[in-house]
């Protein structure tokens, strides 16, 4: 049974809309792979349909070293809820990509005492944490010796959300575009082996990414949101109440603000407006869709809202980015679809 190098999925040649058609008899690449890897279009949509429990539970039956991949820049959404209880025992490395988006200015050591913390609010131990980067190929040599190190004759998996660059990991680490990969949730579709340098690697499907915001916009909007080059931070500074508007899919309220900066980490396609936050329900339903978009699938969200306690507060928006909020602020108030999880946190930077 031939399996697809790109995704996984079981090759056929009978029906085009399904996972796995190729019109040719003996293709190493689906219709799919293919038309992702030399041309970014997207024929099938699988950022939905794979079940999240499913890779769970195969990868708790296997003796195998984990590579665990987390995205840096849309951590919150990277996190799985009982990763420890699902996986016990299993020898996990938590692998942080794209080192590269976030700014120059955050160094390892500070990156490395956030994720920690954020570790040991979830309860979950890992052997070695990694930061990569791929488009400044860093990382693949700690990868390397740390599999050398706790493999012990096992495979190794590389397990992790949706979108957070397992398969653009491994093909880092082959020095080969083996494996598909794009910014659309869902291009892994099955356990799919290869080898690199001896060693067996298996790239697992993308846990489905839930609460986020990219699984709550259009797939060609995709592009606009997630971050394509290191992100500068847009730094306001402000005082009394004032408004934000990202695009039309999330908006930060702040409110007794003195002397206090907001900075925003964003993809730079992504347009952000401020203003007064008197006026922001007003402008919100006159301009929504027009001059504030993107917009969500479902036109319906969520608000909440917090007293400012912590010198710096960021307000997160899984899969979108977050807002840092220093200085003197009575209140926040953000708000975003209502699928989508708002995370108040202390600030990463």
């Amino acid at each position: 049974m031939a399996v697809c190098r790109g995704c996984g999925a079981v090759l056929q040649t009978t029906d085009p809309k399904a996972p796995g058609y190729t019109p040719k008899e003996g293709s190493s690449y689906c219709q799919r792979c293919f038309r992702l890897m030399h041309y970014d279009d997207l024929t099938i949509s699988m950022r939905t349909g794979i079940d999240p429990d499913m890779v769970m539970n195969r990868l708790a039956d296997m003796d195998v070293l984990i590579l665990w991949t987390v995205d840096l820049f849309d951590f919150e959404a990277g996190m799985i809820p009982g990763l420890s209880r699902k996986l016990a025992g299993k020898d996990l490395i938590l692998i942080c990509t794209k080192r590269d988006l976030l700014p120059d200015t955050l160094n390892h050591e500070k990156i490395a005492r956030f994720v920690f913390s954020r570790l040991k609010e979830a309860g979950i131990h890992i052997r070695e944490l990694i930061l990569t980067s791929g488009i400044r190929h860093e990382g693949k040599e700690e990868i390397m010796e740390a599999v050398h190190k706790y493999a012990d004759g096992r495979k190794v998996a590389v397990m992790g959300r949706a979108n957070s660059g397992k398969s653009t990991l491994l093909n880092e680490l082959a020095g080969s575009q083996i494996l598909a990969s794009s910014r659309y949730p869902g291009t892994t579709l099955d356990f799919n082996e290869l080898e690199i340098d001896g060693i067996p690697f298996i790239d697992t499907p993308g846990i489905e990414i839930q609460h986020s915001m990219l699984m709550d916009v259009k797939e060609e909007d995709l592009k606009t949101i997630i971050p394509a080059r290191t992100i500068k931070p847009q730094i306001y500074q402000v005082r009394g109440n004032q408004s934000f508007a990202a695009g039309g899919l999330a908006r930060l309220d702040v409110y007794g603000a003195d002397h206090a900066t907001v900075a925003w980490y964003l993809s730079d396609r992504l347009d952000l407006h401020r203003g007064k936050a008197e006026a922001a329900d007003e402008l919100w339903q006159k301009h929504y869709g027009e001059l504030l978009k993107p917009v969500p699938l479902k036109n319906q969200f969520h608000t909440l809202s917090i007293h400012k306690h912590e010198e710096k507060t960021d307000v997160v928006f899984d899969g979108l980015g977050w807002a840092c909020v220093s200085g003197n602020v009575k209140t926040i108030t953000a708000k975003a679809p209502e699928s989508v999880n708002i995370t108040f946190r202390k600030a990463m930077l």
